[in-house]
């Protein structure tokens, strides 16, 4: 009886690093991608969830925004304010405060004068892949109070994300605001605020 079991028990064993092998490693794949706790899931959904705080409150004159990105980080827009076929993009601290409502004088712009006026943003549906240099993310936006009514909510499209661990924490390599098929169905209105063709 001894012996039996000593012998499942280190087939067992044997036989772990394969199965573990198998469900790190893709088909085609020469990069495993790193293994992420549970810790770093919840500390990339933190990092997007102060993202809609910092951009909707302008916090810090928009550099609590900035912060959440590397220093070489992106943010980008899938259409160009109505330009179609360009990108938005934005990169550099000071920049970035900007984007977030800073003014560049260590103050937030007006929130009248800033697209989005009086909405709250929600990401759902955030989904977090574990890649070699770090994770990738894709989510979905959704704004509520949407033309000043508190019950109408719109999604306006969603982010793709880069994610790298820094000495800092989790960071933003890049984040882009997507519009699926964009320049089939949406045009830029007023305030650069994506309405229906």
């Amino acid at each position: 009886m001894f012996k039996r079991q000593t012998v499942t028990a280190a087939l067992v064993v044997g036989c772990l690093p394969c199965f573990v092998a198998y469900g790190q490693s893709s088909p085609g794949s020469s990069t495993k991608p790193r293994t992420l706790t549970a810790l770093d899931y919840a500390e990339i959904g933190q990092l997007s969830n102060r993202y809609i705080w910092t951009i909707d409150e302008c916090t810090h004159a928009g550099y609590d925004f900035a912060d959440l990105f590397t220093s070489d980080g992106e943010w980008a827009l899938s259409e160009g304010f109505g330009l179609p076929g360009s990108r938005a993009k934005t990169q550099g601290r000071d920049a970035l405060a900007k984007i977030a409502g800073g003014d560049g004088n260590g103050g937030c712009r007006d929130p009248k004068t800033m697209p989005g006026y009086g909405v709250s943003h929600l990401i759902v549906n955030h989904v977090i892949t574990p890649t070699a240099d770090g994770a990738t993310g894709k989510s979905y936006l959704l704004a509520i109070g949407v033309g000043g009514d508190p019950t109408k909510i719109e999604r306006q499209g969603g982010y793709e994300d880069v994610y790298v661990k820094t000495p800092q924490g989790w960071r933003f390599k890049s984040r882009h605001h997507v519009f699926p098929k964009m320049s089939e169905s949406v045009q830029f209105g007023p305030g650069g605020r994506p309405v229906p063709k």
